[in-house]
């Protein structure tokens, strides 16, 4: 469904009934049994984004990833097989369950190059296929028949460079789950801006709460109003802020924004250091001369505003892909590892630079970016601790916030589908991954 421009009547939110306007309930960002029930019926079930193919140049490139939002020491391996195809596995060895891979310290990620995988513990070997190919001192055991022992496989899928997991068998397949918002912007240049900048901390805040803060610019003019000139934040500020555009395709939405030109049309509102460098929050200001950026996908600035800015694309449940004009992206990911703590990861990708100057305009929006990232982290821990103590149970949102309503349903609804269709016990015997 999409609404453009803003009804000359009513509301954004007021055109999706099914969310209401009432107060939103936020017990789902505090309570624990509540987190637990998302792990159950969200992480589990649904594909998540792993990391990009870049990762794997070649057979035998590999990558882990800790997944405790999933349960407790999940991990897994990806890595590329002789024949070219992506896969993943369960970290796990199968004689005596040690972790199969990893470094100095066994709760680290890390990444590498091999031929096989061999076990710390006893040196059991396994092919870049997960098969199981050699057993120390194999005589010593009972009618072992090693191709019933290969590494667990977890469903792994690749989607315009983007490498997806999900722990269901059962689950669709992911183009499918990605549904008009990810096929809309199959086609966009991703695979050529492969000069990362990458950012990963702890925050101690429910994961909903960040993907909350990213939703909506109603704070922009507030939080971020120290990032402009002294005139053009007191001008920001009086005169708000609306997005071009929402859209949702549920599970998933957008919301496209106008500002990200490039340069700015009004070089007043930003730094000194911004217009010597040309470049910001918003990135360079220099497009890169690359195919696929002058005739973009479909789905891209779906209003089609001529001062669109960027387009921030949600795939339930944790990964966020934004868009923007002058030609570069950047992913957001929130994985929860409590009722009232995530980790938060952000990649920023651009064309690889030419020169000094390309570099230093890349670095200057990946460390403006962080400062931006910090000042709505900031303010995160301050609302966990205070819904927590649940003086306040119903919070009101504004037209401007109907993605937050959203996230928020969604959420609600996949936990109370599980609940109707998983009529088990698990939580009270002790869930298993």
């Amino acid at each position: 469904m999409a609404h453009f421009p803003k009804p000359a009547a009513g509301s954004w939110t007021q055109s999706y009934p099914e969310l209401g306007t009432a107060p939103v309930d936020y017990a789902d960002s505090y309570d624990p049994q509540h987190y637990a029930d998302e792990q159950e019926a969200i992480f589990k079930r649904t594909w998540l984004n792993v990391g990009r193919i870049e990762r794997l140049p070649k057979a035998g490139s590999y990558f882990t990833r800790e997944l405790p939002s999933v349960c407790k020491g999940t991990s897994i391996i990806l890595v590329k097989g002789k024949d070219g195809v992506v896969r993943a596995f369960h970290n796990i060895c199968r004689h005596r369950g040690n972790k199969l891979v990893w470094n100095d310290f066994p709760n680290e990620e890390t990444e590498g190059t091999c031929r096989q995988f061999t076990c710390k513990y006893h040196a059991w070997r396994y092919s870049l296929e997960g098969d199981l190919t050699f057993i120390q001192q194999e005589g010593e055991f009972f009618d072992v028949d090693k191709s019933q022992y290969g590494l667990v496989p977890v469903r792994c899928e690749v989607w315009e460079g983007f490498i997806f997991v999900n722990f269901d068998d059962n689950a669709g397949p992911l183009n499918e789950y990605l549904g008009p918002l990810g096929k809309g912007i199959e086609g966009y240049p991703f695979g050529e801006m492969t000069e990362v900048y990458s950012y990963k901390s702890e925050i101690g805040s429910n994961w909903k709460l960040f993907l909350d803060a990213f939703t909506e610019f109603y704070h922009a003019p507030i939080l971020h109003g120290g990032q402009y000139t002294k005139e053009e934040a007191a001008k920001i500020q009086a005169t708000g802020f609306e997005a071009l555009h929402y859209q949702f395709e549920t599970p998933h939405s957008v919301i496209s924004s106008w500002g990200g030109q490039s340069p700015p049309a009004d070089l007043d509102m930003v730094k000194p250091m911004d217009r010597t460098l040309r470049s910001g929050l918003f990135g360079p200001w220099d497009k890169p001369d690359i195919e696929g950026l002058d005739a973009l996908p479909p789905g891209v600035n779906p209003a089609r505003a001529p001062k669109w800015g960027v387009d921030s694309f949600v795939f339930f449940p944790n990964f966020m892909i934004l868009l923007w004009e002058p030609g570069w992206y950047l992913t957001y990911q929130y994985w929860p590892i409590a009722a009232d703590k995530h980790i938060f990861e952000s990649n920023l990708y651009f064309v690889p630079p030419k020169n000094a100057r390309e570099r230093l305009a890349q670095e200057l929006a990946a460390v403006t970016f962080k400062e931006y990232a910090l000042q709505d982290a900031n303010t995160l821990e301050a609302t966990q601790t205070m819904i927590g103590t649940k003086v306040v149970d119903n919070f009101l949102l504004c037209d401007q916030e109907v993605m937050l309503r959203h996230l928020h349903k969604t959420a609600r609804d996949y936990v109370s589908e599980y609940k109707k269709t998983h009529k088990t016990k698990e939580h009270a015997n002790g869930a298993t991954c």
